[in-house]
């Protein structure tokens, strides 16, 4: 599927959502108006916390069109990259963190024919992106610390948006934020330079979804 750079998209995040109806959640936020759908995969390893694996991908993958942008905070992710693409997974991201070897795991995500990301904890710096760029699709700034859903917004993470922005230039990269975004940090995220907004607790708590999405894009047009 093709990144569109001529608007911000939101992309709900369905840690939030109800898990006991999870395809039929899927469906309802892409009908809302979700742009992607979110999927983050955690291992209890590498963040404090477990979801699904590629078998949940597949069970609903079936459930709408939508671009499945698939976070994985797993480590070690390599091993799994493959079970993910074949579960339909259209764009895939690793955390900076999670491995020795950033560029031959973006390699390995191409290879499998999906569009890659780099993810980045709240301390870990923009710089170790400078040799990858040009392998990238996109990149996601953590504003809060992976693994749970519902946390506090991270302010210092903005000023690192800002600056992923400038290293990005011109190239065809979605910078993409995840973590306490709502309506009222979404405008400041904006601002800075990202285009891609993961909401979780901002639309599945706060039904219906089209309101809460709605409200989001707002925000956008009144503030940013």
């Amino acid at each position: 599927m093709s990144i569109d750079k001529k608007k911000v998209l939101i992309a709900p995040s369905i840690l939030a959502s109800d898990f006991a109806q999870l395809g039929t959640e899927v469906a309802n936020v892409a009908d809302a108006g979700a742009d992607w759908i979110h999927l983050d995969v955690m291992d209890g390893h590498f963040v404090p916390n477990i979801t699904f694996g590629p078998d949940a991908v597949k069970a609903v993958r079936g459930s709408t069109t939508k671009l499945f942008d698939c976070h994985l905070m797993i480590s070690p992710a390599d091993p799994y990259l493959e079970a993910f693409a074949k579960a339909g997974a259209d764009l895939i991201t690793v955390h900076a963190e999670a491995g020795p070897h950033l560029d031959r795991s973006l390699q390995a995500i191409r290879a499998l024919g999906k569009k890659c990301g780099v993810a980045l904890n709240p301390s870990t710096p923009e710089s170790v992106l400078e040799y990858v760029l040009d392998k990238l699709d996109l990149i996601l700034v953590m504003t809060v610390n992976p693994g749970f859903g519902g946390q506090k917004f991270i302010h210092s993470q903005i000023e690192k948006v800002r600056r992923v922005k400038a290293m990005v230039g011109g190239r065809p990269i979605r910078i993409e934020v995840d973590g306490g975004i709502d309506a009222e940090t979404a405008p400041l995220v904006v601002r800075a330079g990202a285009d891609v907004l993961v909401a979780g607790s901002a639309i599945f708590k706060r039904p219906p979804y089209e309101d809460a999405i709605r409200a989001i894009r707002e925000s956008l047009l009144v503030r940013a």
